[in-house]
């Protein structure tokens, strides 16, 4: 039987990125039975770099449900689990990106690419392809954290356009975990309730009500997961 390898590393971005990644994750696993690693819903958009054979992704766990293979990937806020089949090994690295990441990084509403996954090359741009060879041709996992930097930080526009309101009203609830009325959050911003679920949708691809249930989904399953460690 193959020695089996699990590692996972994480590590913090550049300051000038932390508004806009939470952080970077590096992983290899070889040795393992094949299987579905399934991406459940949370506050964050995913960003995957493979670093072995491409990705083979569906967008739900639905035995025919549409498949594709990718070298790299997007993935919008989603409020359904994500399906990737492996073969018993996956290498590469994963950032969580904050929803404020869509503009910064990609130049557009995170809305855009709610509850679907893209390759990376239409929403990154022309800095996929070097980002990819150069995260493949480093040899350790600080070496490819630094390479994330010295990219991403090259692809931050001057400004991030989004109202203070949104941004607001979207720190606000994740701070408070997803346990907070929505009239409440509403009020604080100084809109309708009406208004408010508008802009939010408009900015983050999910109404204010069911964003709150995705974060309390992801809080709980945080609180479980280190519970268990």
């Amino acid at each position: 039987m193959a020695e089996q390898i699990a590692e996972q590393i994480a590590g913090l971005p550049a300051a000038a990125l932390r508004p806009y990644v939470d952080r970077y994750v590096g992983y290899r696993y070889e040795g393992f039975a094949p299987g579905i690693h399934v991406g459940l819903p949370s506050g964050h958009l995913t960003f995957i770099v493979s670093l072995g054979a491409p990705l083979d992704v569906a967008e739900c766990l639905d035995a025919g449900a549409p498949r594709q293979q990718l070298t790299a990937l997007v993935g919008g806020l989603h409020t359904r689990p994500a399906a990737v089949h492996h073969d018993g090994n996956q290498y590469g690295v994963q950032l969580s990106l904050t929803p404020l990441g869509a503009r910064a990084l990609f130049g557009m509403p995170a809305g855009e690419i709610a509850e679907r996954t893209l390759p990376m090359d239409p929403v990154l741009g022309r800095v996929t392809g070097e980002l990819v060879d150069r995260l493949r041709s480093a040899s350790t996992w600080s070496q490819r954290f630094a390479v994330l930097d010295h990219v991403l930080v090259r692809s931050l526009p001057d400004t991030v356009p989004v109202a203070p309101e949104v941004r607001f009203a979207w720190r606000r609830l994740t701070a408070a975990g997803g346990a907070i009325p929505i009239a409440t959050l509403a009020d604080e911003v100084g809109w309708t309730r009406r208004h408010m679920t508008e802009r939010f949708r408009r900015e983050f691809g999910l109404g204010p009500k069911t964003a709150a249930r995705v974060v309390r989904f992801d809080r709980a399953r945080r609180m479980f997961v280190a519970g268990r460690a």
